[in-house]
């Protein structure tokens, strides 16, 4: 069997604005891919032409699926959670469907946002990080959810990190890193992903210099793994795993 990839994200656009470049670089080499994705949404600044949450909502599902689909990804799910609302979850709920998710697909390499929140430091990204990591480890304990399927140990956790941040906005306190990912061979489908996002241009135009400057690379944080080892500097996910 090949190596499988779970990267779970908190709104339609983190897959590509986030983890665009690794999503692509591991369709490109065959690997897996299953992108979950919490809520749809509805509490983005840019709204397009919707009327509507309801109506905006429709169009961010509509676009993430197209994101997904420019990246190369297997399979992708949006749940049903509220936009800005994630640190109102049940916790151990919201944790516990991942932990069902993560058993069906059963992944090596699981990425997510970092507790930092990301560029924005979104409250959303933070919880989006917290249930994934949770989910990690839960996944494999026979003791957490004994009815929701066979227990899987995924290999790799990873956290996004960041070398840089978006002027006038507080600055977040990322995780040092661990990965440096080349995604210049990606970097143009990364940028195609991010334009079907039409509801989201203006964040784009917003961001479009950062990204020429800093957007040949991605950063991750490897922050748990199935075997014990001392941290190490790499530039692939994926290194050593068969």
């Amino acid at each position: 069997m090949g190596l499988k990839l779970m990267c779970v994200v908190a709104h339609p656009d983190d897959e590509c604005f986030a983890f665009g470049g690794a999503l692509a670089l591991a369709a490109e080499n065959g690997v897996e891919t299953y992108v979950i994705c919490l809520t749809d949404g509805q509490a983005a600044t840019n709204r397009g032409d919707a009327a509507s949450g309801e109506a905006l909502g429709k169009m961010r599902r509509e676009e993430f699926v197209a994101s997904c689909e420019v990246l190369g990804v297997s399979r992708h799910e949006l749940l049903d959670y509220h936009d800005a609302r994630l640190e109102f979850v049940d916790f151990s709920q919201a944790a516990g469907r991942l932990v069902e998710k993560m058993r069906q697909f059963r992944p090596d390499v699981v990425i997510t946002f970092g507790t930092d929140g990301g560029l924005n430091t979104h409250p959303d990204h933070m919880m989006v990080s917290m249930l994934t990591t949770a989910a990690f480890h839960w996944s494999g304990q026979a003791k957490r959810y004994p009815l929701l399927g066979t227990v899987h140990e995924p290999k790799r956790l990873f956290h996004l990190s960041t070398n840089f941040f978006i002027p006038g906005r507080q600055a977040p306190k990322p995780m040092p890193w661990t990965v440096t990912l080349d995604i210049e061979s990606v970097r143009a489908r990364k940028t195609e992903a991010f334009r079907q996002h039409t509801s989201q241009a203006p964040l784009m135009e917003q961001t479009k210099d950062l990204f020429e400057q800093y957007g040949a690379e991605e950063f991750y944080t490897l922050v748990a793994t199935k075997e014990p080892q001392p941290a190490q500097l790499e530039k692939d996910l994926f290194d050593g795993l068969v």
